[in-house]
């Protein structure tokens, strides 16, 4: 991570297929982080724009990072992309306070967003599956990664949902990749919908160990200390 304006880097790790145990040798490399912007800057006239990631290239890799304001917030919503640096079993990088976000994971949960993220997360690789139909070569490929993401976010959101915890990593890489090819041959792809009427019945039937709403106190908490933290003193007036 290169760019100034992340004076402070609490947490990165190396996320996508390569974490999921679903790269293949045509994989990028990818990496998402979260850092602290000096709480001055958020206070002026012209503030960072929150809404907006800021990507570097990290060695030629893919990088996304949020801003910890920005990233919160998104793992409020149960945001899967967001929310899975929060559960890797190794960072690039952790500071104390990303430490302890890591310690706050549980808080951002709740039952009904974790759901509606997920399965709506799956849903949306699943209608690029059915707009693209039938493809050769690269993107046929594509087509195929669209289908195991849709299949990973299933089981992904299904097991947060009933267990409290996100796994990273799949169980059975290979039956990801036999799924894929069988929807290179669909170009309909009723596997996948088949699949996801299968997780829809599992979530309607399962009984969730997650809280109505997010423990939003911790998290205000925290947030409130860094940005404290990272608030630079105020020079003395000029006389």
């Amino acid at each position: 991570m290169s760019d100034s304006s992340m004076t402070d880097l609490l947490l990165e790790g190396v996320v996508g297929s390569t974490a999921y145990g679903l790269n293949t040798p045509a994989s990028d490399l990818d990496y998402a982080g979260i850092y602290v912007q000096p709480t001055s800057s958020l206070l002026g006239l012209h503030p960072p724009a929150r809404e907006h990631a800021t990507r570097q290239g990290r060695g030629g890799a893919d990088a996304t990072y949020h801003e910890l304001g920005k990233a919160m917030g998104l793992m409020l919503k149960c945001n899967p992309t967001a929310s899975e640096i929060l559960w890797l079993d190794t960072h690039t990088a952790a500071t104390d306070f990303g430490r302890e976000l890591i310690g706050l994971r549980g808080c951002f949960l709740s039952a009904r967003l974790v759901r509606e993220s997920f399965f709506g997360y799956a849903t949306s690789q699943f209608h690029r599956l059915v707009d693209r139909g039938r493809f050769q070569g690269s993107l046929e490929t594509r087509r195929e990664k669209h289908a195991r993401h849709t299949m990973r976010l299933l089981w992904q959101g299904y097991e947060l949902y009933t267990t409290g915890v996100l796994p990273i990593r799949v169980v059975d890489p290979d039956r990801y990749f036999e799924f894929g090819r069988r929807i290179t041959a669909d170009p309909e792809a009723r596997a996948a919908r088949e699949l996801i009427a299968e997780y829809e019945t599992k979530f309607e039937t399962a009984r969730t160990v997650l809280p109505e709403h997010a423990d939003e106190a911790p998290l205000e908490d925290f947030l409130q200390r860094v940005r404290r933290a990272h608030l630079a003193p105020l020079s003395a007036p000029v006389r």
